[in-house]
Formats: C-alpha cells, sequence, structure tokens
C-alpha cells in the first residue's frame, strides 16, 4: 500500500511553471503580478455535509477545485494557484486516481497551477486554498451597491438544489431534468470569465453557494440597504412537470424554493447602476450565459434588519418565505 508522500508524488505532483517553487518544500514560492492584489478564498468540502458519500471521484475532484473558483470569479480575480489538503479514511488508488482526473481537469481549464497542499488519515474531508489576482481598485466586493442599483443573476439557479432533491429522493424529476439538475449539483462552472468583464461595471458581487436569498442578503447588509426580488422576473424553470402529464404544482413550488434558497449553484449574483444595463446584456451575448436582471436595490425599510431581502409577486405584494437558504450551524 501507497504511504502519504507516494500517494502525493503519484498522483498531485504536476509541474507548476507560474511558481518559482511548487510542491516538495516546506512552503510553495509565489512571484505576484507587478501591480496586482492577490485574492485568496479557503473553502471545506466535508462528505455528507458538501457531497454524498458515493459521489462520482472524478466529479467530486472537479467540484471540490470550482467551488473554490467560484469564491475567485465572484471577486472579479484571475485565479492563478491552489493548494489542495484532505483527509482520507482510507488509501483506495482507484478512487484517488478518478479524483485527482477531476481536479486537474478543473485546473487545466481555468489556467491554475497547484502548488502544495497535504494529506492525512480520517473522515473524507477537502479543503482548498485558491489565489488570484485582480488590479487594485477593481476586486468586486459586496459593500459596494447602492440604491437604485438593478440586481441580476447568472446562469439558472435552483437546478443544483432540485438534483440533491431527487438524488435523495426527495422528488423524482421527469426527464431530462434528471441529467442537467445532477449535473449542476456535481459539475458546477464557475464563471470567471463573467467576474473578469464585469469589473468597472458592477457594484457588488457573490457567488450563489448558500442561496440567491441569503447570498443577495449579504450583499444588502455589506452595503447598508436593501434588496427587492420580484418574482416574474426569475429565470424560469420551465416543464417541469414532464411532457404530456398534468401541471404538477408541489414540483413547481419545489422548484421555485430551490431557485431562491437552494444554494450550492455557484451563479454570479451581482448589482449594478442601472445605466449599465446595455453593457451587460453585451456580456451576456459575448459569454453565451443568461444574465438576468431580477430586481432592485432599495432603502432598508425602517424598524427592518439589515439586510432585509422581499419577494414580490407580480401586484407588487410581498411573498413569504420560511427558507432563505443555507447555514451550516442553523
Amino acid at each position: 500500500m501507497a504511504g502519504e508522500f507516494a500517494l502525493i508524488d503519484k498522483y498531485f505532483a504536476r509541474p507548476t511553471p507560474s511558481a518559482v517553487l511548487g510542491p516538495g518544500d516546506d512552503c510553495a514560492l509565489l512571484q505576484p503580478t507587478p501591480g496586482k492584489q492577490l485574492a485568496v478564498t479557503t473553502d471545506m468540502l466535508v462528505s455528507g455535509t458538501h457531497f454524498l458519500p458515493d459521489t462520482d471521484p472524478k466529479n467530486l475532484g472537479w467540484k471540490a477545485l470550482a467551488v473554490n473558483l467560484s469564491d475567485l470569479a465572484a471577486m472579479g480575480a484571475k485565479p492563478r494557484w491552489v493548494t489542495l489538503a484532505g483527509a482520507l479514511p482510507a488509501v483506495d488508488e482507484p478512487w484517488i486516481a478518478k479524483f485527482a482526473e477531476g481536479f486537474f481537469a478543473c485546473a487545466a481549464e481555468y489556467g491554475v497551477d497547484v502548488v502544495g497542499g497535504d494529506t492525512t488519515k480520517g473522515p473524507l474531508n477537502l479543503c482548498i486554498t485558491a489565489i488570484g489576482e485582480v488590479a487594485p481598485g477593481q476586486a468586486l466586493r459586496r459593500d459596494g451597491a447602492k440604491v437604485g442599483d438593478q440586481i441580476w443573476v447568472s446562469g439558472r439557479p435552483g437546478l443544483a438544489s432540485l438534483g440533491l432533491a431527487h438524488l435523495q429522493g426527495k422528488v423524482k424529476l421527469p426527464e431530462p431534468w434528471p441529467r442537467l439538475c445532477i449535473g449542476a449539483l456535481e459539475k458546477p462552472r464557475p464563471r470567471i470569465a463573467l467576474g473578469l468583464a464585469l469589473n468597472g461595471i458592477a457594484s457588488a458581487a457573490i457567488d450563489v453557494s448558500d442561496g440567491l436569498l441569503a447570498d443577495l442578503g449579504h450583499i444588502a447588509e455589506r452595503s447598508g440597504c436593501a434588496a427587492a426580488v420580484q418574482l416574474v422576473k426569475l429565470p424560469r424553470l420551465r416543464d417541469l412537470a414532464g411532457s404530456g402529464e398534468s401541471y404538477n404544482a408541489d414540483l413547481r413550488r419545489l422548484a421555485l424554493d430551490c431557485q431562491l434558497a437552494g444554494g450550492d449553484d455557484y451563479e454570479l449574483c451581482f448589482t449594478a447602476p442601472y445605466d449599465q444595463h446595455l453593457a451587460i446584456s453585451r456580456i451576456a451575448a459575448e459569454l453565451e450565459l443568461p444574465l438576468w436582471c431580477i430586481g432592485e436595490m432599495v432603502a432598508n425599510p425602517e424598524a427592518a434588519p439589515p439586510g432585509t431581502v422581499t419577494v414580490l409577486d407580480p401586484e407588487g405584494v410581498a411573498v413569504e418565505f420560511d427558507h432563505k437558504g443555507f447555514d451550516h450551524f442553523a
């Protein structure tokens, strides 16, 4: 059975041309691009909390890296380097090989080098640190939204949460939705190109990891205002009842709950002044990525907690949702 360092050398030691010194010493040595600031993020993925224990290891390898790169996308940063630390319950080389395949496929697609990490024995737990670069003053922060700014979201939030509900047996999705939703759950696409394109256009941004309402609430709270989302402007998840089947109200309601509060989408939610609407539409066309204007930032209501997010029906009446997102300790 291979030991710790043999496993690292066999599956995770790869060339790191962008690093002064890559894996093999106590630290990697990195040289940032002159005039750039570093953006650094760390996320853990724990078996049974962030992914199902029987998740395909190749997809898990992709997702473990992708969700960290999504944080860099939300800051408008260009990914450069990552480190990977993992606890493994046992040495399962076929599993490790597939995980590494997915991890390095994602690294290659988004142009990052894996410059270090660690392994240990324990319950399956993965921890990635991702490092990117951004020009000074250009980072997309959460605290820049202003009253009157439009609220946008990319892609189709809700698919990943629906995929999880399907895998957990809480709902049986009609074809072709299982493939689409499970794909969104297990192989998310970090919106790096979008984040870079929004530099100088968006006023604030966040990635949708815990739920659209919850994450938009973080922008509102940090920016000292509130948010109003219009139901009729949300991207529609069509035909969930299946071809030839009767209208399924329960499934439609579940889809809406997943869209607003499900999380695990890794789409970008961002705000921008109204006069940037045309520029954002051009970005959507250039990237071939749907971008939806779903509401606007408003003044925080009197006596309301900071960062209030209100969902409005077509008549402008507030719609209550008991669940607004994921919280590890709630």
